[in-house]
């Protein structure tokens, strides 16, 4: 008879035999079904399978469920192979070894018991149980744990706020795989100098050719991590102008990533372009990039962007921030809070998901929740700015100008003294009628600075206004218009034009802001203010605009607000308790 290809020589496969060669060749639903069958045999007549059987049987079992993503009941099968195992280990301790050749191949062909655990702990984080996902792979003696086991042990870490044991478990990933760049941002993002994580990787720098730029990679991004945007911005400019790495997707988007935290829009908008260009897949980042065209009064292009996104995966937060920006932008707060929460439950460190839900909590008028939302995205991402910005925002909605007063200090000295620092201390200052002058000094340094910045602008104008110095006012802003073209700034124009009775030139400056957001309410009320005289405009038409929202692809989240608000009351939507 001609040979089997999977049979050894001599003797026939077992059944158990058979269910590792399928699971091995990837036919998980077969390997479900034939395992499921083979333990309720098993179960009715234990003496049918020896206990490395049963032990097999159970974790083939486990991984097809955990195929099939039916995380606790995997967890369940695994954890009674453990016992298995257990029960094993004390059998074959106690047998003396008889020299039978026939055990030894049984005993490689075991599944890693260690991998066990790993699968486990990957069943544990689905299921949202990093306590229990951490407690299973400590268990792991640490000579026994492999890179993966460190890495996911690291995040775990992280997560939980064990700084220390974290930065631990991640040196110990780059001391067996020295090129885990990722493992180099986590230790970047607990603060271990950019030098000493360099040291990790020298000699493999040294050793293969063409990796000279890995030291700068590091350098430029232990920068993102301190804060430092100006030499982040340059570093990675310089290599992305190596011809080796130009047009490298994540470098683009860490470029666009930091140009929006250092307050420059407009860059940050053409870099984002520029790597969705290059990867029309691109998810990461995609977040920022629609709330920068939403807060552009860009609604249309955030739309396209929203259903793109949905297309690409609506597993990842970033669709649902999206469109959740375009209808925080369309005044619909309450289903901005469900997409926002909906965001945060698919993934919890997503920055601009808990910046969304809180601004939609806040201007709800739910005030304390939101500040549960912004003081975790700062604990994310302490170096950055607008997380401060809305947890502010909030402390002023609620008149505690102290708080607001002690963070902004806080900022202030945490991230240095710069434009967008000394802007936002001064706007808490513009609160207090004692720290007027404060303001004034603050807004002058900024503006010093960077004479372009547009919340410094905005916030002298509001002080030129209270002070009625028109002239000085219209000066400033015609002076920012410049070189840039910004709807508030242009609106801002027009009321002061107005003050001094230039009522042609307010009207121009009203139509310009209108032409860049159509949805900005305030040009449109200056408008019509002016034209109420000419003509009676018809109120009904903001209604309109209202009903034609929510054309949308995801037919399945429309609906109106109040259902909507029944969505975003339940718990299980809250992301965060």
């Amino acid at each position: 008879a001609p040979s089997h290809p999977f049979r050894p020589a001599g003797g026939s496969m077992s059944v158990v035999e058979h269910v590792r060669e399928m699971a091995a060749a990837g036919l998980h639903s077969n390997v479900r079904l034939l395992s499921g069958l083979l333990l309720t045999m098993s179960g009715n007549n234990p003496e049918l399978f020896s206990p490395s059987q049963k032990y097999q049987l159970l974790v083939y079992h486990a991984d097809s469920l955990f195929h099939d993503k039916e995380y606790r009941n995997a967890v369940s099968k695994y954890t009674m192979a453990l016992q298995q195992k257990k029960a094993l280990s004390k059998t074959s301790k106690v047998r003396p070894s008889t020299g039978n050749a026939a055990s030894t191949p049984q005993s490689q062909c075991l599944p890693s018991e260690i991998e066990v655990k790993y699968k486990m702990a990957e069943c544990y984080t689905m299921l949202k149980q990093d306590k229990d996902a951490i407690a299973i792979l400590d268990g792991i003696p640490s000579r026994q744990r492999t890179p993966k086991i460190n890495m996911m042990l690291a995040n775990l870490y992280k997560k939980a706020g064990q700084e220390r044991s974290s930065v631990t478990s991640y040196k110990e990933v780059l001391r067996q795989c020295p090129l885990a760049l990722d493992a180099i941002l986590g230790l970047l993002s607990l603060s271990v100098k950019g030098a000493e994580v360099a040291s990790m990787t020298i000699n493999i720098i040294q050793s293969i050719p063409n990796l000279d730029w890995l030291s700068v990679w590091i350098k430029a991004y232990a920068f993102v991590h301190t804060g430092d945007n100006t030499r982040a911005i340059n570093t990675i400019c310089s290599l992305e102008k190596k011809s080796l790495l130009r047009d490298n997707v994540d470098l683009l988007g860490s470029l666009a990533d930091l140009y929006f935290r250092a307050g420059d829009n407009k860059n940050s908008i053409l870099k984002f372009e520029q790597a969705q260009m290059l990867d029309p897949y691109l998810i990461k980042g995609m977040d920022v990039y629609g709330y920068l065209l939403a807060r552009e009064g860009r609604l249309e292009d955030v739309e396209n962007l929203g259903c793109r996104l949905f297309n690409i995966s609506d597993q990842h937060a970033e669709p649902w921030v999206v469109s959740g920006c375009h209808s925080f932008y369309s005044k619909r707060y309450s289903r901005a809070l469900y997409l926002g929460a909906k965001a945060i439950q698919l993934n919890s460190n997503s920055v601009q998901a808990l910046l969304l839900k809180g601004a939609a909590l806040r201007n709800m008028g739910r005030v304390q929740e939101a500040i549960i939302h912004f003081r975790e995205a700062i604990r994310l991402a302490p170096c950055r700015l607008d997380c401060y910005e809305g947890l502010i925002e909030c402390y002023l909605a609620s008149n505690s100008i102290r708080e607001a007063m002690v963070m902004a200090n806080n900022v202030y000295k945490t991230l240095g003294a710069n434009a967008q620092t000394l802007t936002l201390l001064a706007t808490v200052c513009l609160e207090d009628p004692v720290t007027q002058e404060k303001a004034k000094t603050l807004l002058d340094k900024a503006l010093t600075q960077r004479p372009d910045y547009i919340k410094a602008v905005v916030k002298k104008a509001e002080l030129l206004s209270r002070e009625q110095k028109y002239e000085d006012g219209i000066a400033l802003l015609r002076n920012a218009l410049a070189n840039q073209s910004d709807c508030v700034l242009h609106r801002i124009l027009g009321d002061f034009l107005v003050a001094v009775n230039e009522y042609q030139e307010a009207m121009d400056q009203y139509s310009i802001a209108l032409s860049l957001d159509p949805n900005d309410q305030k040009s449109l009320e200056g408008l019509q203010k002016m034209e109420k005289e000419e003509s009676p405009t018809d109120a009904t038409q903001e209604e309109d605009v209202d009903d034609m929202e929510g054309s949308g692809e995801e037919g399945d989240l429309e609906g109106s607000d109040s259902e909507a608000a029944q969505w975003a009351d339940q718990e299980q939507w809250f992301g965060m308790q």
